[in-house]
């Protein structure tokens, strides 16, 4: 375990109560996937409010908004929420089709389809070699776009994926095994003041490694991780690069999730499962 860090303090309040988030809409839906897929019931009411968010994800993708991060700047079509638009569509098709239940497979399924096209045409970097933050000309580097093979969207060893990967590696590295979500000279925020390595993102990279059949490179950037946790093995939001200060929401439950998620992952395959994350068990 790490020594004792100190928690710098952190800005109350926030503008998310005002600011459109698209990502919600596969947020719900991905819940309601799983939910089903280990026995839970999705009875005709709550199949009535589920469709009523994937037919809003049908126009909501190509919409600007604020973005996973709550950006205070502008809205813009993020590629992320994008990408969690297609999360809700596809997974309204698959539980349609696996549960019975009414609805528009076939078309939800024709729109998950196009929007993933239009992701890899238009945020697509030709002369960065990167997926970019938003699907328009001029983006910066996000490493939330790690999470796209997580959510199924493109496999972690796609070929613009893996490109991908290693631009956020190299470019928004922030040392010792992190990373930022993305730099704010790049991608203005409208918040202001110096970024803290996001420590989700860099669990975030371990599980594209694993994908891309790295393994033993993502077991060492996963121990290296395992070494920020405090006495009582919790994590903060972020963490300062260089000293390792913790910044930001502590604890925060999103950077447990990333540790035990990518802990699975390769114990997981150190059992000769084929990661989930691949090309060879992309899911039906």
């Amino acid at each position: 375990m790490a020594g004792y860090r100190g928690s710098a303090p952190v800005r109350w309040g926030n503008d998310a109560a005002r600011q459109s988030q698209h990502d919600v809409y596969g947020e719900v839906l991905d819940c309601a996937f799983q939910w089903a897929a280990t026995g839970g019931v999705i009875d005709a009411g709550l199949w009535d409010r589920l469709t009523t968010l994937v037919e809003a994800a049908r126009t909501a993708w190509a919409r600007p908004d604020h973005g996973i991060w709550e950006v205070r700047s502008s809205p813009r079509p993020f590629t992320y929420s994008a990408a969690m638009c297609q999360v809700a569509l596809d997974r309204a098709a698959r539980l349609s089709r696996r549960l019975g239940l009414p609805g528009d497979p076939e078309g939800w399924d024709e729109d998950a389809r196009a929007i993933t096209r239009h992701i890899l045409d238009n945020a697509w970097d030709p002369a960065q070699r990167t997926l970019i933050e938003h699907m328009a000309p001029g983006g910066g580097l996000d490493a939330s776009l790690l999470a796209l093979p997580l959510r199924r969207v493109l496999p972690a060893d796609h070929p613009k994926m893996v490109a991908t990967c290693r631009a956020v590696a190299e470019r928004l590295d922030a040392g010792g095994g992190l990373l930022y979500r993305y730099l704010p000279e790049e991608s203005p925020d409208g918040v202001g003041g110096p970024e803290g390595a996001f420590i989700l993102c860099s669990f975030w990279l371990v599980d594209n490694l694993v994908g891309q059949g790295r393994v033993g490179e993502a077991v060492e950037l996963f121990d290296r991780l395992c070494t920020y946790p405090n006495e009582l093995g919790l994590l903060p939001e972020q963490l300062a690069p260089g000293d390792g200060t913790f910044l930001g929401n502590f604890p925060q439950g999103l950077s447990h999730v990333g540790l035990i998620s990518s802990a699975v992952l390769i114990a997981r395959t150190a059992h000769g499962l084929i990661p989930e994350l691949s090309t060879h068990a992309w899911f039906p």
